[in-house]
């Protein structure tokens, strides 16, 4: 794929401007948005990608549109399931409603950080090392493994570096915006932001982990990584409200994700042993196995994600008591700072 600095530049200029857009809407006035306000944003962003994978399609050639769509797909749906552990963040630190879009804005923020980190340090690995992908699939093997064991409410938005900065710095309960250090009484202390900030990046941190790898085991292309990964993430500060309760309906939704990267791990082993260059497997000569072409993925990825989404709902209808007991976002007051 030939992608021109031209290409690269507006692709970057767009997405910072995108940023900044939304970092001064939510800095000039802090709120809980409205449905049609969340529903008109996400409209927007998704529209913008599909215009963007029709684009890819005609300009590129169908493969790499076809592997655009999967990407962006498998994408979204772990920002999903990112999303869902936002929320439990900000209920676990009782954030309240007026606070929680600063607070989802610099998450995504980070995510993107990382992500552009973990997507140019793949690239370098798969450029340089061709058995970098049978760790890539072990890796997702691995951690699709774990995600059909658990349950989301299994998540602990608490995590050790959190602990540690709970223990050991000075801490206010007040809220104040973004703010992470105030003055009180002569004292400089952190505020409970602080740790809600620490709590959203390492788990962006993990999920980047997760993530970058996935998206390798369907394209090789960095552009079309790059991308994938802002249209995911675009819109993730509106889906959050728009969704709100219906997120706990997804009660498969980490089942559903283990299945899925389950599947694009096989898909990385199998072009791991085509391209095989390890003197100890075949003696170093490639593996004639079988590929899985990146449509057939695509059509992989929307089945199993059209199956968790239906059988999640179904669930939930049938058993509304199990679904209301789990963790769920909660509005406080700003005076509400627990932990």
């Amino acid at each position: 794929m030939n992608v021109s600095t031209t290409e690269w530049a507006i692709t970057v200029g767009v997405t910072i401007t995108i940023i900044i857009f939304d970092v001064m809407i939510v800095a000039r006035k802090p709120h809980e948005p409205s449905a049609k306000e969340c529903a008109a944003y996400l409209s927007f962003y998704v529209g913008l990608a599909i215009a963007f994978g029709i684009w890819t399609f005609s300009y590129h050639g169908s493969q790499y549109g076809v592997e655009f769509f999967a990407g962006w797909l498998t994408e979204y749906s772990l920002s999903i399931d990112n999303l869902f552990i936002f929320i439990l963040i900000m209920a676990s630190f009782g954030v309240p409603r007026k606070f929680q879009q600063e607070a989802l804005m610099v998450g995504i923020i980070i995510a993107l950080v990382f992500r552009a980190i973990f997507i140019a340090l793949g690239a370098v690995a798969i450029n340089n090392f061709s058995w970098v992908f049978y760790i890539f699939a072990a890796f997702l093997l691995y951690i699709g493994f774990k995600q059909l064991r658990s349950s989301d409410d299994e998540g602990e938005a608490e995590n050790a570096v959190v602990r540690v900065a709970r223990r050991r710095l000075p801490m206010t309960d007040r809220w104040d915006g973004l703010k992470l250090v105030v003055k009180e009484n002569g004292r400089r202390l952190i505020t409970p932001m602080f740790l809600v900030i620490i709590a959203l990046g390492t788990t962006d941190l993990i999920f980047a982990l997760d993530s970058i790898p996935a998206i390798y085991g369907l394209t090789k292309e960095p552009y079309l990584v790059f991308t994938a990964n802002v249209f995911a993430l675009m819109g993730l500060r509106q889906l959050y409200f728009l969704l709100g309760d219906l997120l706990k309906r997804l009660v498969f939704l980490s089942q559903g994700l283990g299945v899925l990267l389950s599947f694009i791990g096989i898909k990385l082993l199998l072009h791991a042993l085509h391209e095989n260059e390890l003197p100890f497997i075949n003696g170093g000569e490639h593996v004639p196995v079988p590929e899985i072409p990146t449509l057939l993925s695509l059509g992989a990825i929307v089945i199993i994600l059209g199956v968790t989404a239906i059988a999640s709902l179904w669930y939930s209808n049938k058993h509304p008591e199990k679904v209301d007991a789990r963790p769920a976002d909660k509005d406080t007051s700003a005076g509400d700072a627990r932990g």
